[in-house]
């Protein structure tokens, strides 16, 4: 096939890039700056206006959208921006595209965010029952605009209108876990390396998460799979508590005690790196019900297990002498 993947140069781009082109399909990312990537022909585009990039998605067989600018930052007004105009308007460039091709994708893989569901402790959120987040009371301000950019980031795939030629998959991702440099597992073991792996704030907001492996794997299922449209969650069926989640980390890496932070703590570090505490304290019990219902299996479903694996290969790149504690 033919994968477009506006946003490809990114680390989950490169991720779905490496795998998809060891099965011999052709990889061509859309990109701001023209860098190159492993596996893949990258074409600039601006994300926002109509130009030659469209004639990529004609003719293509996917489009994988990942387009938009990261979230890992203070919510200034500028950011806030950025943030929504960057989704909004490159998800409103590629439906122009698409309406306009002679041959026209037959599946639009559409990134969104599981944080679109609310904050909550009580019970896990699947595409059916789970509860839309912006509405519970008591949460901060910061919080609610992370879900009012995943709300708006959907409704911009609504607005394009019906494309009776191309399937639409609304992707509400987890935290995509492997151990590439400057990813999330990677940010999280140096917590732990450095003895900082403790619970943050009560350590019972829950964390959803997705192993690398099966991140491809799901969304190999939602390409080849007709029955798949619509909001599908990519997460690991085993979301687990904040406190329990960065034990089982420590455990993998070989590690007793990690010194836990409170939330004043983790407020004034945020200041520091410039990023917000929503992206850790936020509760985020998310499980995939349609791709288990559709009979999906998770090569890793629970975190131990992940965390053990991902610990290993992490070791193995950077000192390939020095085993993973078991």
């Amino acid at each position: 096939m033919k994968i477009v993947i506006p946003g490809g140069t990114g680390q989950i781009g490169r991720i779905l890039a490496r795998a998809f082109a060891r099965d011999g399909h052709e990889i061509v990312a859309l990109s701001r700056r023209p860098e190159p990537v492993e596996s893949c022909r990258v074409v600039v585009w601006d994300a926002r206006s109509d130009g030659d990039w469209a004639r990529e998605i004609d003719g293509a067989d996917v489009v994988v959208n990942l387009a938009g600018r990261s979230v890992d930052c203070r919510y200034t007004p500028a950011n806030r921006r950025a943030i929504v105009d960057s989704r909004v308007e490159s998800t409103a460039a590629l439906a122009r595209a698409i309406r306009r091709a002679a041959r026209p994708p037959r599946v639009w893989l559409q990134s969104s965010t599981a944080t679109i569901y609310a904050h909550r402790f009580d019970a896990p959120n699947d595409e059916t029952t789970g509860i839309i987040g912006g509405d519970e009371p008591g949460v901060p301000e910061t919080w609610r605009f992370s879900i009012d950019v995943a709300r708006r980031w959907e409704a911009a795939i609504a607005a394009a209108g019906p494309l009776p030629a191309t399937r639409v998959v609304l992707l509400r991702s987890a935290m995509v876990m492997s151990p590439d440099r400057g990813g999330v597992f990677d940010v999280l073991l140096g917590l732990v390396r450095r003895g900082l792996g403790g619970s943050a704030g009560s350590g019972r907001q829950y964390v959803s998460w997705i192993h690398e492996a099966d991140f491809v794997r799901a969304l190999g299922r939602l390409i080849a799979d007709e029955a798949f449209s619509g909001p599908v969650n990519l997460a690991a069926p085993g979301p687990l508590p904040n406190a329990d989640f960065m034990r089982a980390l420590r455990e993998a890496w070989g590690i007793r005690i990690g010194l836990p932070a409170a939330e004043w703590m983790l407020a004034l570090g945020a200041i520091a790196l410039r990023t917000e505490t929503e992206l850790i304290l936020k509760s985020r019990r998310v499980v995939p019900g349609r791709l288990l219902a559709g009979g999906f299996r998770f090569e890793h479903p629970e975190w131990p297990g992940a965390a053990r694996e991902l610990c290993g290969r992490w070791r193995a790149a950077r000192s390939p002498t020095q085993p993973c504690p078991r």
